[in-house]
């Protein structure tokens, strides 16, 4: 009889944690500064509000599963159950594998998570399709140390900013289309990755193709801090790795006999680390460096890594070229370096066709009284929306995902409840508008 009370009133406080939950939701979900005088308008304006605490008890869910880029058996429960709610809507849904190049210079062949494809037919003009990642850059059992927690505005978990927020958001997108009836697209499409903190090694392919069969492609990457945006450009990015071949000596015999692979290494290192062009957004970062294996050994090799990043593709070439002529000039003789210059990601680039969707966008916004910001440079940042922009059909746009701060950081990574209801009413009206033909480019 005691343990049945204890239940009873443990259910009782549970019950009575989700209704403050939910109420504190809808005390932050944003007093509009206007309602759209459409009264089709007005609805979805009603329903993404109405949708705040739904929402939040899904990022609980998506956060609560860790699912780091090299976890496969996270990702592969986390893809399940983001499957399993694209069906729940009505959508086809299917899972495709993936892997890792076999020369991808830290990769070299893995298997990586698998990208969840939702697809629906409808009865309208132009294909849509809406894109996120499932996966995280954190370690396994570091969500006990970041669970999910609600404190006033802000809704904390660990990649719940990059790109859990934008997962949960595209869900709740189908979902409120199909509470609205709405089916005026040719198709709806989803398509969720799991590699793509790891630079989308195994997607990378599937997501050009993706972006030449469909008219609008929609990228729920992180929507800003402070001011909500979409993004018409995002960074390429390089990973540079240099090998040094030395020879080995004794170094307090005979040092002079070897050939100090981290001495040539390092020099090739500080060389280059100039090398760029802040006006083009062209930079080198050395970020990885190994050498050496004994304490008196003259070391016989080295080798590191570096980042680069650009605004445009083809200054990618610019860099390469420059580190291939800089390893001709050499501190030590007699040594060999190789290098590798291996391109993970292009650069996005908007087209005509994207600048009308970012209009557009903002058009949407204003309706019920809120700024977008349109961004036009990339800021340093390298998204899936530069694959599927590379041969485009149509338009690509990105930052369709909740306002949030945080990203990659071990402690304090959280999205903004408000943004929740102007996204899901931003989400909602660019897919009915640009399915349906509305949106000309």
């Amino acid at each position: 009889m005691l343990l049945s009370n204890w239940v009873r009133r443990s259910n009782r406080q549970a019950t009575q944690l989700l209704l403050a939950a939910s109420c504190c939701a809808a005390a932050l979900t944003p007093a509009w500064a206007q309602t759209p005088t459409d009264p089709a308008k007005a609805r979805v304006q009603t329903m993404a509000q109405s949708q705040t605490p739904a929402l939040l008890d899904t990022l609980k869910t998506l956060v609560s599963i860790e699912s780091g880029s090299r976890d496969l058996e996270g990702l592969e429960k986390i893809s399940q159950l983001i499957g399993q709610r694209l069906q729940q809507m009505g959508m086809e849904v299917k899972t495709i594998p993936t892997k890792a190049p076999d020369f991808h210079p830290q990769l070299k062949g893995a298997k990586l998570g698998s990208v969840v494809m939702g697809t629906k037919k409808g009865k309208g003009q132009k294909k849509v399709l809406m894109i996120a990642h499932m996966d995280t850059v954190y370690l396994k059992g570091m969500v006990e140390k970041q669970p999910f927690r609600i404190d006033g505005n802000r809704a904390y978990g660990l990649a719940i900013a990059d790109d859990k927020g934008g997962v949960a958001l595209i869900l709740h997108t189908v979902k409120m289309l199909q509470d609205l009836g709405f089916d005026d697209y040719a198709e709806l499409a989803v398509a969720i990755n799991g590699d793509e903190e790891v630079g989308s090694a195994g997607s990378s392919a599937l997501l050009v193709q993706l972006g030449e069969e469909y008219d609008a492609v929609m990228s729920f990457e992180g929507g800003g801090v402070d001011k909500d945006m979409v993004r018409l450009a995002t960074s390429s990015i390089a990973i540079v790795e240099m090998k040094v071949t030395g020879k080995a000596s004794h170094a307090g015999a005979n040092p002079e006999g070897g050939r100090n692979a981290v001495y040539e290494l390092a020099h090739q290192m500080l060389k280059t680390r100039n090398f760029g062009d802040p006006a083009k957004g062209l930079k080198i970062n050395w970020t990885v460096a190994r050498g050496g294996d004994v304490r008196n050994v003259i070391p016989a090799s080295a080798s590191a890594i570096a980042d680069v990043r650009s605004l445009s593709n083809k200054d990618l070439d610019l860099m390469e070229a420059s580190l291939k002529e800089a390893i001709k000039d050499k501190l030590i003789p007699d040594t060999q370096i190789d290098l590798s210059f291996y391109r993970s990601r292009p650069a996005f680039e908007a087209t005509q066709a994207s600048r009308v969707m970012a209009q557009h966008a903002l058009g949407i916004f204003q309706e019920i009284g809120q700024n977008l910001v349109v961004q036009e440079r990339a800021t340093g940042g390298g998204t899936d929306a530069a694959f599927a922009g590379l041969r485009p059909k149509g338009g690509v746009l990105e930052s369709f995902g909740l306002r949030g701060f945080g990203a990659h950081s071990n402690d304090n990574e959280y999205i903004f409840i408000d943004s929740i209801a102007p996204r899901l009413y931003l989400s909602t009206r660019m897919v009915m508008d640009v399915g349906s033909g509305k949106v000309k480019w």
